[in-house]
């Protein structure tokens, strides 16, 4: 794997990586300003959620499940010292559709957390607590 980081302006970077995507970079923007890219500690957060995401969505697909709608939240907390490291995350996925069996979703969720997400098993040995609900709407 391979990624580049390239300053642009001020605080404003461009990354890219091995699949040739491009994201934007940067901080928060200040009252009156604008931010040209997400701060790097959100990519982070969305790489640990997008790594579960893929997992438990195949998970079920595997499983036949008929889902019409999925989505994964993270609710992170960071430590209040410099470096700012996440400290706990806690994990809500949302899964829609029809006959959704919430024990395939259990399922689903330990293979990821406890076998396949190389993003929780990082953040794990950094320190951090995982937790998890699980939402599932019928229609």
């Amino acid at each position: 794997m391979h990624a580049k980081v390239t300053w642009i302006e001020n605080m404003h970077f461009r990354g890219t990586a091995d699949s040739g995507h491009i994201v934007g970079l940067d901080v928060p923007a200040e009252e009156g300003e604008t931010s040209k890219g997400f701060p790097p500690m959100q990519l982070i957060a969305m790489g640990v959620a997008g790594c579960t995401s893929m997992d438990v969505y195949s998970i079920l697909k595997k499983r036949r499940m008929d889902i019409r709608d999925f989505n994964v939240q993270v609710e992170i907390d960071r430590r209040d010292e410099i470096p700012r490291v996440f400290t706990h995350l806690h994990f809500i996925y949302t899964v829609t559709g029809k006959n959704i069996q919430r024990k395939d979703v259990e399922f689903a969720v330990k293979l990821s957390e406890e076998k396949y997400c190389q993003g929780i098993t990082m953040m794990r040995a950094s320190g951090a607590s995982i937790s998890n609900e699980i939402v599932i709407n019928e229609i």
